[in-house]
Order: C-alpha cells, then structure tokens, then sequence
C-alpha cells in the first residue's frame, strides 16, 4: 500500500525537488545570498525529516569544545510558542520586538515551549553555555557573535542563508538503503546529491557490533569525496534518572512492566534497547515534537494505575521530558514514577581521535591565539 501511495505523491516531489534544486543553485551561483563569519560555525545537520541523532551529535560537540571555548548553540526552536531572537535565561532580546501573543504565551510556559524540545534540553545539560534559537540565524549569530569564539548550529543544514565554516552530516543507519526519494513521496529535504556540501558524514545509530565489510559497503553507497570522511556512531544509553530529580537508585529487570511515552521521530532502537531490559514494554507513541495534553497524561496514569504488578515503571526520552515538564501537566505528571533515559554516542573502530582532531584543527583556523587540547 505504501509502494503505491508513494507512487501517486512522486509527482509532488517532482515538484518539491525542482524548487529546491532552484534554490541550491541560486545559493551556488550567488544569486541569493549566503552570509559568512569570521569565527567559527559548526553546523550539524541530516538530509531526511526525523531524527538522526543531530542532538546526541550537537551535545557531544558542546562537551569537546566548551572547556576551551565560549561557545553558543543557535537553533530554529522547532515548535515553540515565541517568536524572534531567544536565550535560555528566559530573557527576551531587548532590541528585539516580539509580538503581543508570544509574550503572553511566555509568561506562562515553560523553557520548552519558549525555546523548543532540544534547545531546552542543551539549557538544562549545559548551565555554562549560552543556547540560542532564532528563526533567522544569520540574524542569531550577529548578536551571539561578539561575545563567543563559535557558535553550533543545530539542524541547519538546509539553512543556506549561512554558509557554514564546517558541516557534520548524518544519516541515520536504519534508512541507509530506503530510496532517495523526496518529499513527500519520501523523506528528503532535499536530493541526496546535497550530501557533497558536507565536511564530514557520520552514519548514525549503528550497531556496535558493524563489521567493517558492512561499514565499507555503506562508504561505497554514499561515494564520499576524496575530502570527506566518514564515521560511525552508536547510541550509548546512560543511567536512568528520575524525572522530578529525585536520587533514588533507578533499575529495571525482566519482572517490571515498563511503560513507554515518546513523542519522537523513530522509537525503534530505544525499544530494542529496552526489550533486552524486559519484554513488558506498553509503548504510547506520538508523532515527533507532539505537544503531550492533559488527556494523554491522564491516559497514561489510568493504564498505569490499573496495572496490577508489583514492579512498573514509566520511562520517557530527554526531548520529551522537556515537554512533560510543562507547568499544566505538572500536577499530574508529578504523580507518577518517571525516569528520563539520556543518551549519548560512541564511535565505531576507534574513531573518536580522529573526529575531534578534525574538529579541534577547523577551530584553531580562526583562535590560534588560544589554547586548545
């Protein structure tokens, strides 16, 4: 059924395709204008809708480098309830106006809903480090510029009003074979020709165990050019945390019946992880960046509460605690015993060294007068 639906909607992403091509090359060509900076920009992107491990990618970035640096993270704020140039201190940009319904609205909400799922997430991870989100980067960057020594973008790479000084493009293991077709037939951004502007890739969401055949088959899908390397990631899923920041040791094991609230692009891999934790999983899945309601929360503590085991639990990712923190969910959502599972990423065959030295050797372009590791 899926086959054919892609076929009728493949005329749409003709369509779709040659506007962005358009585009692209305007951007190539200099017809529209593409702002570069003088410090250091770091842009992590992918070529497809959902998730491919952009955040896990940003924050592992933000911990190499913010020990040396000062250093911004500059989102759009994807669905979040203000408008404009934004910080995580809850202060709006007094140069900037913002209309009279997102200062309502921020009165009242909160981090998550003023800044968005991820830069919320960054805020709370990284006190010391300024996160920004902005419609308009070039615009975030003039006012982050002058007062740090580089600047992340997070899911940028199709923002080509900035011409980065470095990209890091992913793609996320689990599609590495589906067609390269575009939306909405399929889902790219943009054609998987675009993948050539790239500074590195890094194929996401690997097994660890990946054997190196398999790795090289990937690299000849991809056909990197010669200056293009490619690296190969895992998730690393760290010790559970209680959501309400309670101490209390956190453990599952086969007898517990876990129950599962996403609101994420792709579960499968947390629920293959899990799985190998214990087999009563009872999953409420909502599409990516959904907006929890009383009624799901409330849906949740009644399935919950007529459980009858005597070990049950509910787990939720770091990008949907920041939405069940939301100051109308609270009172319930406090109710309830749930852990939060952060993760992390780890590089296959020892790639680590290499990616950092790489990195660390495009910031010393613009601060050699500092001293780096």
């Amino acid at each position: 059924m899926l086959k054919y639906l892609r076929w009728l909607l493949f005329p749409f992403s003709l369509l779709y395709g040659l506007v962005v091509v358009v585009r692209n090359w305007f951007y190539d060509a200099g017809l529209f204008k593409s702002r570069k900076f003088e410090l250091p920009v770091i842009c992590v992107g992918n070529l497809d809708v959902g998730g491919a491990g952009k955040s896990p990618m940003t924050e592992y970035l933000v911990r190499l480098l913010k020990s040396d640096f000062k250093l911004a993270t500059l989102s759009r704020g994807y669905g979040r309830q203000s408008k404009g140039f934004w910080v995580a201190n809850n202060e709006v940009d007094p140069v900037r106006e913002i209309t009279a319904t997102a200062a309502k609205s921020t009165a009242t909400a909160n981090m998550a809903a003023q800044l968005g799922d991820e830069p919320s997430q960054f805020a709370q991870k990284f006190p010391d480090v300024t996160v920004a989100v902005c419609e308009k980067r070039v615009e975030g960057i003039e006012r982050l510029q002058a007062n740090h020594d580089l600047i992340i973008l997070d899911d940028a790479y199709q923002h080509r009003a900035v011409e980065p000084g470095f990209s890091v493009l992913l793609f996320d293991y689990s599609r590495i074979n589906e067609p390269h077709l575009l939306l909405p037939a399929g889902n790219l951004r943009e054609p998987f020709v675009g993948r050539y502007r790239a500074d590195v890739f890094v194929v996401s969401k690997c097994p660890p165990d990946l054997s190196v055949a398999d790795q090289h088959k990937i690299i000849t899908q991809l056909k990197p050019l010669n200056y293009q390397q490619v690296y190969f990631t895992a998730i690393t899923y760290l010790p559970l945390q209680w959501l309400n920041g309670g101490d209390e040791p956190a453990s599952l094991n086969q007898n517990t019946t876990l129950f599962l609230i996403t609101g994420i692009a792709n579960a499968r891999p947390l629920l293959q992880h899990l799985g190998k934790l214990t087999t009563h999983i009872v999953h409420h899945n909502y599409a990516d960046h959904h907006q929890f309601s009383l009624k799901n929360i409330a849906k949740l503590a009644q399935d919950f509460n007529s459980c009858t085991d005597a070990q049950k639990v509910i787990i939720t990712t770091e990008k949907d605690a920041q939405r069940l923190r939301n100051p109308q969910l609270l009172p319930l959502v406090n109710t309830l015993p749930i852990m939060v599972l952060p993760i992390g990423i780890s590089f296959l065959n020892g790639g680590e060294a290499q990616f950092n030295k790489t990195i660390f050797n495009y910031v010393r372009q613009y601060t050699t007068h500092r001293s780096v590791h």
